[in-house]
């Protein structure tokens, strides 16, 4: 039995949750270790996915999803609660490890991407490469059916469970689409603001908070209203949480907690804060945004010269304003919803969480 971890029934315990859903994961994936290991299946399958899981993450998605079973009246024993959250790591770790694939991402948290990794495992070559794609490939799609197998450990009622499939699956299949039109569309009408939140909202926005929340709420058996409030705060809140990582991408943040990157520019990923710089620079700038964003090869001084353009041009600060707005959105919504205070109050502290500048 896992207990609610509400302290005096003003504040939900965060780094309790978290903690009890990183043991769901481990005592999980512990059993799978023994089951690979008594059929003969290769062991480093499921120490790949420990290690992923272990090199960090902020664990926001499995918290709103626990705060979203508080929200929604929660109360007593959190344990389906609890292994419905460990379940969307699980599904978190299949979506990163493909989208590194997809973008050939060189690290992901700090380390190696996975698809790196295997690929120095068979050498160098052009073959290994192939293979160390494919492999984590495979990985990652075990990853997503160990997140449904958890999913089914969660010890329902029957509509309650056919709810959280249900919003399961719409989840899924958002990612998805969000994802094929990240990679189909890279490239490609790189300045359409619109079409790049477009992305976000499909991609990340759902799957990050409003899915999450919704799940949470499901397990907690919530109405009609309760669901309706979390899109209407999870929405924005997912854009303003991917608006921000796109700022962090690029320009880091001011406290060195987050160091400048290369990947979103070296990868020309559609972003909403490109599309704005190459929406307000002038020609000549914007040729060289056109020049150098999406280039492999580019380099730290390059880097600087786009860093200096985004800035420039306005696009840094109308993203932040773009984040902003959006914050005060969820505020807005959060003051109507009229949540238990335990949960209002852990909402609004993720509502930072997902917004401020962080690593």
């Amino acid at each position: 039995m896992v207990t609610p971890s509400v302290v005096d029934g003003r504040a939900i315990d965060l780094r309790a949750v978290q903690r009890q859903v990183d043991a769901v994961l481990e005592e999980f994936l512990a059993g799978k270790a023994r089951d690979a290991a008594g059929h003969g299946h290769p062991p480093e399958v499921v120490q790949t996915v420990r290690d992923f899981l272990a090199a960090g993450g902020k664990r926001i998605r499995a918290l709103l999803c626990v705060v979203g079973w508080h929200a929604a009246g929660g109360h007593g024993d959190a344990t389906s609660a609890v292994r419905v959250a460990a379940s969307l790591e699980l599904f978190v770790a299949f979506a990163l490890i493909h989208d590194d694939i997809m973008d050939d991402s060189a690290s992901r948290r700090g380390r190696p991407a996975v698809h790196r990794v295997m690929r120095a495992r068979l050498g160098g070559d052009e073959r290994a490469e192939r293979l160390g794609a494919g492999g984590a490939l495979l990985v990652g799609n075990l990853a997503l059916m160990w997140a449904h197998e958890l999913l089914h450990t969660a010890q329902l009622e029957t509509e309650r469970q056919r709810l959280v499939h249900r919003l399961n699956d719409a989840m899924l299949e958002e990612v998805m689409y969000g994802q094929y039109l990240d990679v189909m569309g890279t490239g490609r009408g790189a300045d359409d603001v619109e079409a790049a939140l477009r992305i976000v909202r499909y991609k990340t926005a759902t799957a990050t908070v409003e899915r999450p929340l919704q799940l949470g709420a499901a397990v907690a058996g919530a109405d009609e209203a309760v669901m309706d409030a979390f899109t209407r705060l999870g929405l924005p809140l997912g854009e303003a949480f991917q608006l921000r990582d796109d700022l962090l991408d690029v320009f880091g943040s001011p406290d060195s907690s987050s160091a400048p990157g290369l990947s979103d520019l070296r990868e020309g990923k559609r972003t909403v804060l490109l599309a704005l710089g190459l929406q307000n620079a002038d020609p000549l700038r914007r040729g060289r945004l056109g020049h150098l964003v999406g280039r492999a090869d580019l380099e730290e001084r390059e880097a600087a010269e786009v860093r200096d353009i985004l800035q420039r041009s306005g696009a840094r600060q109308q993203t932040e304003r773009m984040i902003t707005s959006r914050y005060e959105h969820v505020l807005r919504v959060l003051d109507a919803a009229g949540f238990p205070p335990a949960a209002d109050r852990a909402l609004r502290g993720l509502a930072v969480k997902a917004t401020q500048y962080t690593s």
